[in-house]
């Protein structure tokens, strides 16, 4: 080291008393045998004891050359018992252990360059303290001197030291990697818990009764000009989250003067606003539900139900067809442990409708609810059962299913177009015993009776199914909620009707709607039991679901309407849906027959047929201007076209001539019952 400006100027540091001695701890014995092997990575390095190293230090040649350094030649002694001020070096927990023996002459380099920035502070303050020898006055800081900057300059350079310190600290290596990781987890810790104490004062905060959201500051933001501008959707939400808090503790939360109508009023105004509902039908499914679980019901109509598929027993079972899904690329589950045929699709990598799988009538695309009627109904072998409104079908050939194509099922439909529907959905899952009819579902038992089991699936509003078809909210009206239930009442009345009483495994009509309303459902069951007194509820056998009404805003049903089940979307990721079942205990009053109606037993299969030809004035007239007919040469003239019209549809006449040969047909002019066929 030459000789520095600095050293020139200032001289040896001032004597360091015990008091600055003392500043500086010394390392201890562990640290020091620690300090022997160190990683030598620049950033640590390792300390030495104290008194060995300086008289290694100064028994060595460095002695020379400090005396030749300094212009007085005089090198600081040490007194007994007293610790050279070894300059400490920052030194960080979980210091390195050696890794090789090479680290031994690092360390040993790295010790002798720490000794030569220390031997500066082994000066006698005496030497080079001025020119008359004594320590600086108190009137050095204000000389003006350049020697002024050196003393400021040494202050700041420890103060870097100490932010050396600081960033070797922050510095990871792979002994104090774990002890910074785990610093940081408490640190997160920390702040994850006292984020959720600011949560739970939150919470505590808006329970209290100083809290009453107003939800009324806004009653008149449609009115003038913003009426024409849309809707804040996130206010909306938000004012109606608040209100339904409020009707939830109303007592507490209320503003003062508003009543629960009032609360009520805006909740219906913003949910028609928000969800798009005409102001009707949402008063009248809010009140189906508390306010919380109507929120839930209107906002589990804005998502899709889930994609369902129903395995067709006949042709295979649900294992092997979700391995051969899977295959395809299909994420699946099974429905649920309510239904053993019922698959739920998540992911397809492929279309559904157009699968080897789906063509060869393997599964069948239906939604879940569609399921429970067919499983209310419980269908068992050899039965006659009469399904009044079929189409398409996913409900007939799950009885099919059932009864593994025995027995007989007639499935009508009154709309001739969708019947095609059914008749497609038949042939392609492989059903056999199906008759599908086209007749109006008012006209049996007239057309025929007599059947074990009934299935009435009677059209509705379709309030259960607006996830499927939004159209709903707006296009229902009061009047539709007239007509609908008068129609539903009439088929319900005809379906019991139908059905023997004296049949020894049946004698169940199950109804069904696809609708939450309680004008479709429990009214007109009600209606139901009070007209037919031979029929009586019994249990669906669901295994889940809510009970029906046994009271609504003022009326009162049969204690026994808790036997029916209503479906949510909310609460079962279902279609809303509502099912009924029927036990007939006798045959159907005489007043419900007078119009030609029997009361479905089998006794009475053979209907009267009706004369709807033109009745003549003069019987002699209509003979003579016309001829009269000849019965005997017609028959092989209609035998004849019979035939040509069963080769047609592609049947052999010889095998259903004696199918067919039970069929009355009236030669005497009048019109026969319209015959069935597959």
């Amino acid at each position: 080291m030459g000789i520095g400006r600095r050293m020139k100027k200032q001289g040896p540091p001032p004597d360091l008393g015990k008091s600055a001695a003392q500043k500086r701890k010394a390392p201890s014995a562990d640290e020091s045998s620690r300090g022997k092997k160190r990683k030598a990575s620049g950033d640590v390095k390792a300390p030495a004891p104290a008194k060995k190293a300086i008289n290694a230090i100064i028994d060595s040649g460095f002695k020379q050359s400090t005396k030749d350094t300094f212009p007085h030649g005089k090198i600081y002694q040490l007194h007994k018992g007293e610790q050279a001020p070894i300059k400490k070096k920052p030194m960080m927990s979980g210091a390195l252990s050696v890794e090789n023996a090479s680290s031994d002459d690092d360390a040993a380099d790295l010790l002798v360059e720490d000794d030569e920035i220390d031997e500066d502070l082994l000066v006698d303050s005496d030497e080079g303290s001025g020119e008359d020898g004594g320590k600086l006055g108190d009137d050095f800081l204000d000389s003006g001197s350049s020697v002024y900057d050196s003393d400021q300059r040494q202050g700041d350079a420890m103060f870097s030291e100490d932010e050396d310190k600081s960033d070797a600290e922050e510095r990871l290596t792979a002994a104090n990697i774990a002890g910074l990781s785990r610093r940081l987890d408490e640190e997160q810790a920390e702040e994850a818990a006292g984020a959720q104490l600011e949560l739970e004062k939150d919470a505590m905060q808006t329970n209290i009764d100083g809290d009453r959201p107003n939800v009324f500051e806004d009653e008149h933001e449609y009115e003038g000009t913003t009426a024409r501008l849309a809707p804040d959707l996130q206010l909306l939400r938000s004012r109606i989250t608040d209100t339904i808090r409020v009707l939830d503790d109303f007592s507490k939360l209320s503003e003062p003067g508003r009543s629960r109508a009032e609360y009520t009023a805006q909740l219906l105004k913003d949910i028609c606003l928000y969800y798009g509902y005409s102001p009707y039908l949402a008063e009248k499914l809010y009140n189906l539900f508390s306010p919380r679980e109507a929120f839930a019901f209107f906002e589990a109509n804005e998502s899709a139900r889930p994609v369902v598929i129903r395995t067709n027993t006949l042709r295979t079972h649900r294992r092997e067809l979700a391995q051969s899904l899977i295959n395809r690329g299909v994420t699946l589950e099974p429905v649920g442990k309510w239904s053993k045929v019922g698959l739920q699709i998540f992911e397809s990598q492929v279309p559904l409708g157009a699968t080897p799988e789906y063509l060869a009538g393997h599964y069948l695309l239906q939604a879940a609810s569609s399921f429970l009627p067919v499983i209310a109904l419980a269908p068992q072998e050899h039965e006659r059962i009469l399904d009044m409104a079929a189409a398409p079908g996913g409900k007939t050939t799950y009885v099919a299913a059932l009864m593994k194509n025995t027995g007989y099922i007639f499935a009508n439909d009154s709309n001739k177009s969708r019947a095609k529907g059914l008749i497609g959905n038949i042939h392609r899952l492989g059903v056999k015993n199906t008759i599908v009819c086209n007749y109006d579902a008012k006209e049996f038992p007239k057309v025929i009776g007599g059947f074990d089991r009934v299935l009435l699936d009677a059209p509705c509003s379709g309030t259960g199914v607006i996830a499927k078809d939004p159209s709903v909210k707006t296009n229902k009206t009061e009047r539709d909620f007239m007509q609908l239930p008068h129609l539903q009442k009439q088929l319900l009345l005809c379906a019991i009707d139908s059905v023997d009483h004296a049949s020894k495994t049946g004698g169940y009509v199950v109804y069904s709607t696809c609708s939450v309303t309680i004008e479709e459902n429990e009214q007109v069951v009600q209606y139901a039991l009070n007209k037919r007194p031979n029929v009586k509820l019994v249990e669906t056998g669901l295994t889940f679901g809510v009970d029906g009404f046994v009271s609504y805003i003022g009326k009162n049903f049969d204690s026994k309407m808790k036997m029916t089940k209503r479906f949510y979307p909310h609460a079962y990721n279902v279609d809303g849906f509502f099912v009924s079942k029927f036990k007939k205990t006798g045959p159907s009053p005489t007043s419900s027959t007078a119009n030609g109606a029997t009361d479905g037993a089998r006794h009475d299969v053979d209907v009267t047929m009706k004369d709807e030809t033109a009745i003549p004035t003069e019987l002699g007239a209509v003979e003579d201007g016309f001829g009269g007919f000849d019965d005997s040469e017609d028959e092989k003239y209609i035998d004849k076209a019979r035939r040509s019209q069963l080769r047609r549809k592609g049947l052999d006449p010889r095998a259903v001539k004696g199918r067919n040969s039970s069929i009355p047909v009236n030669m005497n002019g009048t019109k026969p019952v319209k015959i069935c066929t597959t």
